[in-house]
């Protein structure tokens, strides 16, 4: 679940997970996939919990993203510590009642690291993806200060839109 709401707020700001690629592709074998999807990466983010952090397979794709020198940025459950390979990480700690505060902050981090440009929305209301412009970086800290949502309009149906500010998903 926790895999799946970062998957989604990636494809919100136009960043591919290659974890999609686990669905996909299915005539190579799950380590192709994986190594495919790391070498490929601009940034490994993963996702580490009291399960995943004893997982080989978490571990092994750590490896691989270290061993490739590949950029790493941990988004890791409190309490938890880091795999060795990455102990010297500063990571991006959850809770996990708070996960989309730390959606937040990892997203603020890549939007310092690179330009986002698109935001990628599936209107609530009529069920059209369309594309606009992400809202500038002030705006977003201003609407999370203040605890406010952002606003857009739907380009199909014209209908008001709320966007959470930290993952940029649309809220009831």
């Amino acid at each position: 679940m926790l895999a799946r709401e970062l998957a989604r707020t990636l494809w919100a700001v136009e960043i591919e997970s290659y974890s999609s690629l686990y669905r996909k592709a299915r005539i190579l074998s799950l380590a192709e996939r994986i190594r495919f999807g790391v070498r490929q990466s601009d940034c490994v983010i993963p996702l580490i919990t009291q399960d995943g952090v004893s997982s080989p397979e978490v571990n092994q794709e750590i490896g691989l993203a270290a061993g490739l020198d590949q950029l790493i940025i941990p988004l890791v459950e409190s309490g938890i510590e880091l795999p060795v390979l990455i102990r010297h990480l500063q990571p991006v700690i959850f809770y996990p009642d708070t996960y989309e505060d730390a959606l937040g902050k990892l997203i603020q981090g890549i939007r310092q690291l690179t330009k986002l440009d698109w935001l990628k929305i599936k209107c609530p209301y009529c069920g059209e993806e369309m594309t606009q412009y992400i809202s500038p970086e002030e705006e977003v800290d201003k609407a999370l200060l203040a605890g406010k949502h952002l606003e857009t309009i739907c380009s199909y149906c014209q209908r008001n839109i709320y966007l959470d500010p930290r993952t940029f998903r649309p809220v009831p």
